[in-house]
């Protein structure tokens, strides 16, 4: 069953958790280096069916908050992802209508890449992990905005 989170007309919100820089210089390149290393992932993700976009921008995100605030920032600044990381960091859920998106271009990007596969058991793999994957994301909660009278 799909789990849904509603928010109280006029209750506070929960702030987004503040960045915390590491005390180590080193430490803190490692998270940067790994930080840039999801966003091209993320990016790929967005051209390549199996690579997943939105679990490497949050990487990116909790990697940035350890090692660079203006990096941070600006990835929360970000008109896409900027939501979507807020979303998640505070709430642990998206909204109904990312949900929707990424379930059309989940199916999109499988069914295109299983027209263009030659072989039979490539089509049945690619089909199994797009159920698989669309299963998981069946099971992220989503928050709906309650409407005030």
């Amino acid at each position: 069953m799909q789990k849904h989170l509603n928010e109280k007309v006029g209750e506070e919100q929960p702030p987004t958790p503040s960045v915390q820089l590491h005390d180590s210089r080193v430490v803190r390149w490692v998270y940067l280096a790994t930080g840039f290393a999801a966003l091209i992932l993320a990016v790929a993700g967005v051209l390549l069916p199996i690579l997943p976009t939105t679990p490497f921008v949050l990487l990116a995100a909790a990697c940035f908050a350890r090692s660079s605030r203006h990096f941070h920032e600006k990835l929360l600044a970000h008109r896409i992802a900027g939501p979507i990381i807020r979303e998640w960091t505070q709430y642990r859920s998206i909204r109904p209508k990312v949900k929707r998106w990424v379930y059309f271009l989940l199916a999109l990007s499988f069914s295109s890449s299983i027209l263009m596969m030659p072989l039979a058991w490539q089509k049945v793999m690619l089909a199994v992990l797009g159920l698989i994957l669309a299963a998981f994301i069946w099971r992220i909660p989503v928050r709906e905005k309650e409407t005030g009278t």
